[in-house]
């Protein structure tokens, strides 16, 4: 066990994670050069393509430090994205110290802040380490001041790295044996492990990540599952080196995985502590609880006979990602789908690359919304996430929404322009405070439903690329609800209602209607596209419609000629438009989606 070093990687947003993990990877020689690609920890391909970690990996490193002595060094990494911050405090539970990752240009961001006090809430060991130094606008003076004034570590304990070139690979290698804790626990007691993550494997069932505190595991064991009771006979343990490398036992201290079974993901809840069955351990771990979604948005076919390809597709998918929700769904205007819970807009979006890029689907995603509490006239409350759902006005008292605590990081010239953005966006302004002479946090709480659509863009866009942004759930508080219907030839059309605050409604009626406008094609009547709430019309826009002009065949004549062919014309206008069907294309559902980022 003293050989065992447990340590993750934490970092802000492409502050360079991955190569990091590449550059330690390849120094232990686990993979050949000619087999070695980069972010090869990064197993989707939408994770190379984003530059981002989504689904966390684990990697055993061994590593012969300069007296000689072998060392197991367990790198458990993590995704940088704040949707996945449960599945980064599992990981860190798991672990004796971290590498604090901070880029040598960007400095101190949001997420460096919170990643860290995350770390500390476990009482881990930090390790500063300045990435990217090697570029030109690199400024190590400002960044070890900035760890200073802001982390509150010391910066002449930080290590000079550049994991793109492979500079200080080797004194990041050494700083983790000599200055991280080697794990405790006791190999004989009863058997107390930790979930941190788990994945699909269509072979063998669900591979379950974990992290043994106290006692040992081999094959031919009944394990129990302490959140939901569920008992499994142990078929393999071992530890990842890129590929599964199997071991007779694991004891504590270690971390590996396990082979037991499992049929489903769900089975396996991230941060669920395991024991024997026989003999378990007095308590669960700590810190466990449910992945609960914050986002919904409902998922249909572009054609309906694609509903069944779409069932299997998300069934497939939620092996793999058991933080995905979902339940079946149906509207008038799109047929059968889905409605679906994410983790944030994030989750959403890769969800949905990954069904229409693995699966081969082309899919219409309703509006992103998030969960209301309805307090009702007789005092009983309902939980709604879906328009169609909102019950008679009348019947409520009033309606509550999720606020969170959104913490921002910007210089502090930028400082008007987000104020502005976040009290447009009808937030609070909590309290500012200088970190260095010119960088500043600021504090807001900010109802969730209007950071879900475009806040994180916009703020990029006002502060030039320089703003950073974390955020928590803090409660739920009474707001204006209404329900904004999109009518469209006096036809209501479900997939395109949203629920939203009575300030907004009028404007973000306008503006689907206008973008509506742009993408329904003209017929040969005219088409009235209206946004309502309730029986009352907020916004208009109407598409004029193809003209055939009657009169060509009238050279002269009396006038009356004319104007009986005209009213024909008319009647018959009348006439199918009563019974003209409008289709709705894909693309207008996509602009109503985008309706606050122009």
């Amino acid at each position: 066990m003293e050989n065992i070093r447990n340590f993750s990687i934490i970092a802000h947003i492409d502050h360079g994670k991955s190569t990091l993990s590449d550059r330690l990877i390849q120094k232990a020689g686990i993979v050949s050069d000619r087999d070695f690609k980069d972010q090869i920890l990064d197993t989707m391909e939408i994770e190379r393509e984003r530059g981002i970690t989504i689904k966390s990996q684990t990697v055993c490193i061994p590593y012969r430090d300069v007296d000689g002595q072998t060392y197991h060094l367990n790198l458990i990494d993590t995704p940088g994205h704040v949707d996945f911050t449960y599945e980064v405090s599992r990981a860190l539970a798991s672990c004796e110290g971290a590498l604090l990752l901070i880029d040598a240009s960007q400095g101190v961001e949001a997420q460096t802040l919170a990643n860290l006090y995350l770390a500390m809430e476990h009482n881990l060991e930090i390790i500063p380490v300045i990435n990217k130094i090697d570029l030109p606008s690199a400024d190590i003076e400002r960044v070890k001041a900035q760890i200073e004034e802001d982390l509150g570590l010391d910066p002449e304990t930080a290590i000079l790295a550049s994991a793109k070139a492979g500079l200080g690979i080797d004194d990041v290698l050494e700083a983790v044996v000599q200055k991280l804790p080697p794990p405790a626990g006791d190999p004989k007691a009863p058997l107390k492990a930790l979930i941190f993550d788990s994945h699909y494997d269509a072979f063998r069932g669900t591979v379950v990540h974990f992290r043994i505190f106290e006692g040992t595991v081999k094959p031919g064991d009944i394990i129990s599952f302490m959140s939901n009771r569920a008992f499994y006979k142990v078929e393999e343990v071992g530890v990842f080196q890129l590929q599964r490398i199997p071991r007779k036992q694991l004891t504590a201290g270690e971390v590996g995985y396990m082979i037991a079974g499992i049929k489903t993901v769900s089975d396996t809840r991230c941060g669920d502590t395991v024991t024997h069955k026989s003999r378990p351990c007095d308590a669960a771990l700590p810190g466990f609880r449910e992945a609960k979604p914050v986002v919904f948005s409902s998922i249909y076919p572009v054609a309906s006979d694609g509903y069944e390809e779409l069932a299997v597709a998300i069934e497939k998918l939620k092996l793999n990602d058991s933080a995905l929700v979902y339940e079946k769904d149906s509207s008038a205007a799109l047929g059968f789908g889905f409605r679906c819970g994410f983790l944030g807009l994030l989750h959403l979006e890769v969800v949905q690359e990954r069904l229409e890029r693995e699966y081969d689907l082309s899919l219409i995603l309703t509006a992103p919304s998030v969960r209301y509490q309805l307090v009702m006239n007789d005092g009983s409350r309902m939980v709604i996430d879906n328009p169609a759902l909102y019950p008679d006005p009348t019947t409520i008292d009033h309606a509550l929404e999720p606020f969170i605590k959104a913490t921002i990081i910007v210089p502090d010239r930028y400082m008007g322009v987000v104020m502005k953005l976040c009290l447009d966006r009808r937030g609070i302004n909590r309290n500012y405070q200088y970190l260095t002479s010119n960088r500043l946090e600021m504090a807001f709480e900010l109802p969730l439903a209007e950071v879900i659509y475009d806040f994180y863009d916009k703020l990029k866009s006002v502060t030039q690329g320089y703003g950073s942004f974390d955020y928590e759930l803090i409660d739920y508080r009474e707001t204006d609800l209404v329900k904004l219907d999109i009518l469209i030839n006096g036809d209501r059309v479900d997939a395109l209602s949203q629920l939203i605050h009575k300030d907004r409604a009028v404007e973000r009626g306008r503006s689907a209607c206008e973008k509506l406008k742009v993408e329904i094609p003209r017929q040969m009547f005219k088409i009235a596209i209206q946004g309502a709430i309730g029986a009352k019309i907020v916004s208009r826009s109407t598409i004029s419609p193809f003209r055939k002009d009657v009169t060509a065949k009238c050279y002269g004549g009396d006038i009356t000629r004319k104007r009986k062919l005209l009213e024909k014309q008319k009647q018959g206008k009348k006439r199918m438009k009563m019974v003209g069907q409008v289709m709705i294309p894909q693309s207008a559902f996509l602009s109503v989606l985008k309706t606050d980022q122009d």
